[in-house]
């Protein structure tokens, strides 16, 4: 019985995580019941690492006992805590505080619960000084009780459960220092928050160390800079990403592949205006159920306009602009139209949470009896864009009706039982995310896996019954009358920033030959060679391949190694056998040092366009 395994440090009981010690209190029978958690389990974890982040606190209190604790929840890959301390944390203190933490954890101090009411708690903390817990305090209603932990005569405001001493934690690490307001409220004090994870083994916690080299390595901001893809200039503001000419390339390149396909699938391209009157954004619900993620409206001749944060209320005009027929239907619109939403500057991150994005969006109306067919359309589409970018690994959710939602709960049910059916007749495992639909629909969200294994939100299908009838749009049925069509609302790569930023780290930065900025870099060996490896990079231009050129006087293994670090997928060395022989004999190096070749010119050409032409 896993109860009587020794790696067992907590229990849930009817699903609730509960100290360890709760089994003392319970009768033969109800033991049963009783499920144990260890680390291997997701709310295991989670026990474990906040025992990890109240160990963390009674270390920065020993060490530095004028700061404030306020909370210190687990996350998904380790925990933290915030403090209000007068001067902030340097890295020295980090490590004070980690080798603190240790010398705590050999204590092996049991953690013990107590459960005292409200107002004893807040005489408590009121005497500790503890202003934030006092705060906490207020928040629970009066005659409530609450808990607190202690553990080595610390004492702390917690909910618990824990494990059962400081000693069962056996790897943790201190990992950064960041600011973060009360909260989340930027009008409150900035607090120091500490990030640490923590392990089950000294083993698991290298590996894990090294998986964040890994990532510190392919970060997208980093490789950005490297590759001189991207920048933001506070200048202009954060959160707006200027395309540098090497990361331009590979947008149109992705555009390009996004626009051919659609026309293949059917869908009539469009493009719309970047503001809209705010009576659009009222009509269409966004004013109501999205103000806080919109900007401030600004006037213009005596109207209010609006910055869209959405393409979809024009796409919905452009379908009244002429009457249907059940015979046009379905009617696909696509467009990569870009989007401002607001995001507050604590959250802003590279290419991955921005002001300003382009969204590969679509909308399709459609009839009743069509629906769950242009799901699965969609679904095969999706499918096939992703595998094409490199990513063949996915977690998929279907999001049910969230508690601020409109429509009426039968059209809800009806357009969730045809997401569900289209998942299940593709034979694609999914969760349910319940109560995370949109305001107007339920969705299908696909997460792809990176070759880290880091799930990215990328594709989302979501049905809408409400803008239809906010936008009275209709079409002829068989019988003569006016039909409401079904909308659905479909991104296959989300915004085409973070998709980009996604595609540099998967990749970290080393692209595939059909999206490289530049697929091959002409080199010469001497300053004889230049002319003949100018027409070289000519005949290569010509067929539409991206070259550039090093001509320099410079070694040619320094260029060669030049070229590998800016990742170009294959180099060209034209020396006197390459000259002399008019293109007769080219040789193709990649990147990894293999030779491919000789090849005359042409067939060089056929080789390099069959690779990016499959997009391998």
């Amino acid at each position: 019985m896993l109860l009587r395994e020794n790696r067992v440090f907590a229990v849930a009981v009817g699903g609730e995580p509960k100290d360890l010690s709760v089994m003392g209190r319970m009768g033969a029978g109800e033991l049963e019941d009783i499920e144990g958690l260890t680390f291997s389990s997701t709310a295991g974890k989670a026990v474990y690492r906040h025992s990890a982040s109240h160990i963390l606190a009674h270390a920065v209190k020993e060490l530095f006992p004028d700061a404030k604790l306020a909370i210190g929840p687990a996350t998904a890959e380790g925990f933290y805590y915030d403090f209000d301390i007068h001067v902030p944390f340097t890295p020295a203190d980090l490590e004070a505080i980690e080798k603190r933490m240790l010398e705590l954890i050999k204590k092996n101090s049991p953690f013990i619960r107590k459960e005292i009411s409200k107002t004893e708690a807040a005489e408590i903390f009121g005497r500790m000084g503890e202003t934030y817990k006092a705060e906490l305090l207020q928040d629970i209603a009066s005659g409530e009780t609450v808990s607190i932990y202690e553990e080595g005569g610390f004492v702390d405001l917690c909910r618990g459960p824990h494990v059962p001493n400081t000693g069962r934690i056996k790897a943790v690490k201190l990992l950064s220092i960041a600011g973060a307001y009360w909260r989340g409220d930027e009008k409150r004090k900035m607090l120091q928050r500490i990030y640490g994870t923590a392990f089950d083994s000294k083993e698991e916690l290298k590996k894990y160390l090294e998986f964040l080299e890994e990532v510190k390595k392919r970060d997208h901001r980093k490789l950005g800079r490297e590759l001189d893809l991207f920048s933001i200039n506070e200048e202009i503001g954060a959160g707006l990403i200027l395309w540098h000419p090497n990361g331009a390339i590979i947008r149109k390149t992705i555009e390009d592949f996004w626009r051919d396909e659609h026309l293949k699938a059917d869908y009539k391209l469009l493009f719309s205006p970047h503001m809209a009157r705010l009576d659009l954004w009222r009509k269409s619900g966004h004013w109501d159920f999205y103000r806080e993620n919109m900007y401030s409206p600004m006037e213009v001749e005596g109207m209010e306009y609006e910055i869209k944060p959405m393409n979809c209320p024009f796409h919905l005009a452009v379908y009244k602009s002429g009457l249907k027929s059940y015979r046009d239907l379905p009617v696909r619109y696509a467009e990569l139209g870009t989007v401002y939403r607001f995001e507050r500057s604590g959250v802003l991150h590279g290419l991955m949470r921005v002001r300003g994005f382009t969204q590969d969006d679509a909308h399709i109306f459609a009839r009743e009896d069509q629906l769950e067919g242009e799901i699965l359309n969609i679904l095969d589409f999706t499918l096939f864009i992703l595998n094409t970018f490199g990513f063949e690994e996915y977690d998929v959710y279907l999001s049910t009706r969230p508690e601020k939602y409109v429509g009426s709960p039968e059209n809800w049910e009806l357009a969730t039982k045809a997401l569900r059916l289209a998942l299940e007749a593709k034979g694609l495992k999914y969760d349910i995310d319940p109560g995370e639909g949109v305001f107007y629909g339920p969705k299908i969200d696909i997460k792809v896996k990176d070759s880290l294994g880091r799930a990215w939100q990328c594709s989302t299908i979501q049905v809408d019954f409400n803008n239809p009838e906010r936008f009275d749009v209709s079409y002829r049925g068989t019988d003569g009358k006016e039909h409401r069509p079904i909308m659905i609302h479909r991104a296959l790569m989300g915004s085409l920033e973070r998709f980009f930023g996604i595609l540099i780290e998967h990749y970290a930065g080393d692209f595939p030959l059909w999206l490289a900025p530049a697929q091959v870099e002409v080199l010469t060996i001497a300053e004889r060679h230049i002319e003949f490896a100018g027409s070289v990079s000519a005949a290569l231009r010509k067929e539409g391949i991206r070259v550039q050129e090093n001509f320099e006087n410079e070694k040619i293994g320094y260029k060669i190694r030049h070229s590998a670090m800016r990742k170009v997928p294959y180099s060209v060395i034209i020396g006197d056998k390459e000259t002399e022989s008019g293109g007769a004999a080219l040789s193709a190096r990649k990147k990894n040092g293999e030779s491919i070749g000789p090849f005359p010119i042409a067939g060089l050409i056929d080789f390099l366009t069959e690779e990016i032409k499959t997009r391998r």
